[in-house]
């Protein structure tokens, strides 16, 4: 138990290099794009005097050499100070603390659904392979896979919103409903299934297609044919000595996805109106809010890199002979 404590020690630290150099690059990566939060807060108040502007500059700091305002970011970041939104005019930590709960319960049932699912139907596959259900299952996770996530939202939308009105199409919950306990957690079960089923359809095609041929591939070792010769039941042999090994490249794969499918949750949020981190970064991209994005991606990149541990502790569960490392 000490050598895990000192190993996650030892990765946690490994991690800060690797912050601090996701901070930089979208740091100088956004900087580089034409504009920023003076221009968008000048417009809109109609005032494209020069004087106003540099005003407005020398006020939010941004009038200062671009080294300088990184250095600047970079000494708040340490004291966990993610600046100052102008649009929304709160702090970045709060405007996000609030909306990270709605992004994480939404990633975290899309990332469920599409494991269970993919892993489930790749099983089934391989199990019937050359048969008809592998067939229908070949079939579903290649549509799924390549069907764009926007129109499989939308059609969604119209299909169980507007045509069969079976469940709700934008919002986390009912304003106004006023619902307590069970109920709103009900409330917004419905409100979350449309997202969470539109965002796990294309990495369950992925994890169905990875888990159909890793256990092809484990089904031709020697152990597994040995426990064939035996004549152990085929479920059994499946279950037993197939499923565990085969998990590894799935488990990597959606440690690796982790990135992508926050990324995923932008597109997803934006069209069921989903109050999350995606959202929020859609619209920071359009008012040049730069701190919140910036608060967003430093978020999500350490979100990425604890995944990508846990994945790695979890190696050693699915297979012993793996060591830590």
């Amino acid at each position: 138990m000490y050598r895990v404590i000192r190993i996650v020690r030892r990765r946690l630290l490994q991690m800060i290099p690797v912050v601090l150099g996701i901070v930089v690059f979208n740091f100088a990566l956004l900087h580089l794009a034409p504009g920023d939060a003076v221009d968008v807060m000048a417009g809109e108040a109609g005032a494209s005097n020069a004087e106003y502007v540099a005003q407005l500059r020398q006020q939010y700091g941004l009038d200062k050499p671009l080294p300088v305002q990184l250095g600047n970011y970079l000494w708040h970041v340490v004291q966990l100070d993610l600046g100052y939104s102008y649009r929304h005019n709160r702090p970045v930590l709060g405007l996000i603390l609030e909306r990270l709960p709605a992004t994480l319960s939404l990633m975290l049932t899309a990332l469920s659904l599409s494991i269970l699912l993919g892993v489930g139907l790749g099983v089934l596959a391989a199990w019937r392979v050359r048969t008809a259900t592998d067939t229908v299952i070949s079939i579903f996770a290649l549509l799924s896979y390549a069907t764009p996530t926007f129109w499989i939202g939308l059609m969604f939308i119209l299909l169980f919103g507007v045509t069969l009105g079976w469940l709700p199409t934008t919002g986390m919950e009912s304003v106004g409903a006023g619902y307590k306990g069970l109920d709103r957690v009900v409330d917004i079960g419905r409100h979350m299934l449309l997202p969470a089923v539109t965002l796990a359809l294309f990495y369950m095609a992925i994890y169905t297609r990875l888990m159909r041929a890793s256990m092809l591939e484990v089904y031709g070792l020697d152990y597994v044919r040995t426990a064939q010769a035996k004549g152990l039941a085929g479920g059994k042999i499946a279950f037993k000595h197939v499923l565990r090994n085969a998990l590894l490249p799935v488990v990597t794969v959606a440690g690796l996805q982790v990135g992508s499918l926050l990324g995923g949750s932008v597109l997803v949020e934006t069209v069921f109106g989903w109050p999350g981190l995606g959202r929020l970064a859609y619209d920071a991209v359009f008012q040049r809010d730069f701190n919140t994005l910036l608060g967003i991606l430093l978020l999500c990149s350490i979100v990425v890199v604890l995944a990508n541990l846990v994945v790695d502790m979890l190696y050693a569960v699915l297979d012993p002979r793996i060591e830590y490392q």
